[in-house]
């Protein structure tokens, strides 16, 4: 039994674990980065600000409720009332000057602040929306940024292409690292594979315990390297509360997931074709690879 833990758990499994372990936390911090993109596209819509001035002749009465159309309208995100003084009181902190002693009135205007839900942050769908807006008679005037919104979805239309060429890239490298990682471990063993051949071993029997090598192999290097990610979510939501708007527990299980999933299949699989290499090789063949 003791002969068998130490096959298990010997310095060149530990060397194999590390390897894999560090090629699985690149590849799940590439599917936090690719699951997140899109929650991090809408987050950076949503931040986008519609400003609705309002006439200076409407009651509370007619502000609550044209404040209550907007919070159930389809394109609101969130809404928030700016009164005439407070609109003031803020451009008195921003700018340090108070307009009112030399105009001998409140230059400003209410409004209404409205956070643009994620699906009409595009130039089409807003401008639908301007147009109803300013059907209103209450309202002055509707002002938001064209060129942000338009440099916003053109920017983040290049950075998914761009994301997901590197995620294709780097799940590449991530097979090919953990491939050679698994292959070196089997090459060691190719003289072994030959013997147990030699002395009439079915394939299967010879596989059975290298491919449960590389079952334990895939699960601890995956626990481990789940373990890391959210160690680095845990440590960077201390640093920047506001990262929960963007990675959310549904992105957090499908990392997890996928860095399970991956650690298992890619060194299952990258131990059998390493196997079968070895066992259609003849003994003269052995010496010359």
């Amino acid at each position: 039994m003791a002969k068998k833990r130490h096959s298990f758990f010997s310095t060149q499994f530990i060397t194999a674990t590390i390897s894999t372990t560090l090629v699985l936390v690149l590849l799940g911090i590439i599917v936090l980065f690719v699951n997140t993109a899109h929650n991090l596209s809408n987050y950076v819509k949503e931040n986008i600000n519609v400003s609705v001035l309002i006439s200076d002749e409407m009651t509370d009465q007619q502000i609550g409720k044209m404040q209550a159309e907007f919070e159930d309208a389809v394109y609101s995100k969130s809404v928030q009332y700016i009164s005439k003084e407070d609109a003031l009181k803020e451009e008195i902190e921003a700018q340090g000057i108070d307009p009112t002693e030399f105009l001998g009135m409140n230059p400003y205007t209410a409004s209404f602040e409205i956070k643009i839900n994620a699906d009409y942050a595009n130039t089409d769908s807003l401008n639908a929306v301007v147009k109803e807006l300013k059907g209103n008679t209450d309202i002055v005037d509707v002002v938001y940024s064209k060129d942000l919104i338009k440099s916003v979805n053109d920017n983040i239309r290049k950075v998914s292409i761009i994301l997901l060429v590197i995620a294709a890239l780097f799940t590449y490298i991530s097979f090919a690292l953990i491939n050679n990682t698994v292959r070196l471990s089997i090459f060691s063993k190719r003289f072994i594979i030959n013997t147990m051949k030699l002395v009439g071993a079915s394939w299967n029997f010879i596989r059975r315990p290298f491919l449960a090598r590389s079952f334990i192999l895939g699960i601890v290097s995956a626990v481990i390297a789940d373990s890391l990610i959210l160690l680095g979510l845990y440590w960077l939501n201390d640093f920047e509360p506001g990262i929960k708007e963007v990675i959310d527990l549904k992105a957090i299980i499908i990392v997890s997931a996928s860095v399970f999933v991956f650690g298992i299949v890619i060194t299952f699989l990258c131990t059998f074709f390493s196997l079968n290499r070895y066992l259609r090789m003849s003994s003269n063949d052995l010496y010359y690879i």
